[in-house]
C-alpha cells in the first residue's frame, strides 16, 4: 500500500472550498457530548486550513443512523462545541438532505475562513454507506479540494471518504490527507510495513475471531507476538491446558495451533501467559467487587474462569518490551473495566510507558484502557481508529488512504 501520500502542507487552500471528511462520531447523553476527543483531534486540520485562506466546509457521521435521519443523531452539538473551540461561528446546515439548497446557498455565502458543518452524512442512508455516485458528485459539487482526516472511518468505502474523491479528481481537484491520518499512516502504517526492530506486536481482547488476519499478519513482521486478554484461552485450550470456564473459541482451536506452528517455523517468539487471575464468574456489575486468586496457566480448575494475567505473565510481558525498538499493541490484557482485573493491563501499559521504543496503541478498548489509566502521555501514538486500526494492522489497503493523491516527489 503506497503509504506517501499528499498531505494539508502540499496543497494550496486560499480561496478555495475545502470539503473536509473529520470524524464528530462522539458519545452523545441527552444531547449533550460526554467526550471530545475526536473533536480535539480535528482542530489542527481546521486551522490549518483556515489560516491558509480556505473555506472550510466540514462533514461527518455521527451514530448508526438505523431508523432514519432524526435530531437524536443530528450533528447540531458538534457545531456549537466546534465554534466554542475554534473561536469562531461555525454555519452549521442543519438539513437533513445534507447536501441540499441549504447546503449549497452556505457554501455559496462563504467567504475565506469561514467554516460551514454539513448535517450527518449518514442521513442519506445506503447512497452514503453504498458509495451512492449521486451523493458523493453532490458532495464533490460542493468544493474545490478534498482532504479526508476520517482515520476512523477510513476503512469503510463511503461516499464522504471514497466516491466524493473520483468525482473532485476529475474535475481537477486535489485530494489530501489530514494531519490526523497522517500521522495514523506514518506511524501506524509504518510500524507494520518498515519497523524499526525488535519488534514487539501485542494482542489481546477477549476473542480470537476479531484478530484472526492480525495474529497472521503480525507474525510474519514481527519479532515477538504477545498474546493476552481473553483470547489467550483459546491458545492455551490448543496447547492441551485445562481453562476451566474461561472463554473459548472451540472452532478455532486449530487455527490457534497453526499459528503457534508458524511462529515456530518463522523462529519467532509467541509469548502466552503462564499464569492466570481467576475468578468463580465475570463480575456483575463490571466494576463490582470481586474475589480472585492467581494459578499457573495449566491449572485452571474447571469451576473458574480466567478474567486476567497473573504477575509472572505480567513480569514476562513487560521484559519482552524492555529491549524492543517498536512496539504496537492492541486489546486489553484483562477485564480492565475492574480495578481488581486491571493489573495485567497496567502492568504493559507501564512497561510501554517506560520504554524508549516507539510505542503505538492500536484504538478501540486498549486506547481507552490507555486514557483511563492515565498512561496516554507517555505514548508515541494512539490510534483514532478501531475498526480502521485493525484493518491497518492486519495489512489490509483502507479505502480513505488509497484515495488520497499519492505525493509527487
Amino acid at each position: 500500500m503506497g503509504l506517501n501520500k499528499k498531505s494539508v502542507d502540499d496543497i494550496n487552500v486560499a480561496g478555495k472550498r475545502v470539503l473536509v471528511r473529520c470524524d464528530f462520531n462522539v458519545p452523545l447523553k441527552n444531547g449533550e457530548i460526554t467526550d471530545e476527543t475526536r473533536i480535539v483531534a480535528a482542530l489542527p486540520t481546521i486551522k490549518k486550513l483556515l489560516a491558509d485562506g480556505g473555506k472550510v466546509i466540514l462533514c461527518s457521521h455521527l451514530g448508526k443512523v438505523k431508523n432514519g435521519p432524526n435530531e437524536g443523531e443530528s450533528l447540531a452539538p458538534v457545531a456549537k462545541r466546534l465554534s466554542e473551540k475554534l473561536g469562531k461561528e461555525v454555519n452549521f446546515v442543519s438539513d437533513y438532505n445534507v447536501t441540499g439548497e441549504a447546503a449549497t446557498a452556505a457554501v455559496e455565502a462563504m467567504k475565506e475562513g469561514d467554516v460551514v458543518l454539513l448535517q450527518n452524512t449518514r442521513f442519506r442512508g445506503k447512497e452514503e454507506t453504498k458509495n451512492g455516485e449521486e451523493f458523493s458528485k453532490e458532495l464533490a459539487d460542493l468544493c474545490d479540494v478534498y482532504v479526508c482526516d476520517a482515520f476512523g472511518s477510513s476503512h469503510r468505502a463511503h461516499a464522504s471518504v471514497a466516491g466524493v474523491t473520483d468525482v473532485v479528481r476529475a474535475k481537477g481537484g486535489e485530494c489530501a490527507v489530514g494531519y490526523l491520518m497522517q500521522k495514523e499512516i506514518d506511524f501506524l502504517g509504518n510500524a507494520v510495513e518498515n519497523p524499526v526492530r525488535p519488534f514487539v506486536a501485542i494482542l489481546g481482547g477477549a476473542k480470537v475471531a476479531d484478530k484472526l488476519n492480525v495474529i497472521n499478519n503480525l507474525l510474519e513482521k514481527c519479532d515477538t507476538l504477545i498474546i493476552g486478554g481473553g483470547m489467550a484461552f483459546t491458545f492455551l485450550k490448543a496447547k492441551g491446558y485445562e481453562v476451566g470456564n474461561s472463554l473459548v473459541d472451540l472452532e478455532k482451536i486449530d487455527y490457534c495451533k497453526e499459528m503457534m506452528e508458524k511462529a515456530e517455523k518463522l523462529g519467532k517468539k509467541l509469548l502466552l501467559p503462564v499464569d492466570t487471575t481467576i475468578a468463580a464468574a465475570f463480575p456483575d456489575p463490571i466494576d463490582a467487587e470481586i474475589e480472585v486468586s492467581v494459578v499457573d496457566a495449566d491449572k485452571i480448575p474447571a469451576d473458574m474462569e480466567g478474567l486476567d494475567i497473573g504477575d509472572k505473565t505480567a513480569e514476562l510481558y513487560a521484559d519482552a518490551v524492555k529491549s524492543a525498538k517498536t512496539v504496537v499493541w492492541n486489546g486489553p490484557m484483562g477485564v480492565f473495566e475492574n480495578p481488581v482485573l486491571a493489573k495485567g493491563t497496567i502492568a504493559v501499559a507501564k512497561a510501554l510507558a517506560e520504554t524508549d521504543a516507539t510505542t503505538i496503541i492500536g484504538g478501540g478498548d486498549s486506547a481507552a484502557a490507555v486514557n483511563q489509566l492515565g498512561f496516554a502521555d507517555k505514548m508515541s501514538h494512539i490510534s483514532t481508529g478501531g475498526g480502521a486500526s485493525l484493518e491497518f494492522l492486519e495489512g489490509k489497503e483502507l479505502p480513505g488512504v488509497v484515495a488520497a493523491d499519492d505525493k509527487t516527489e
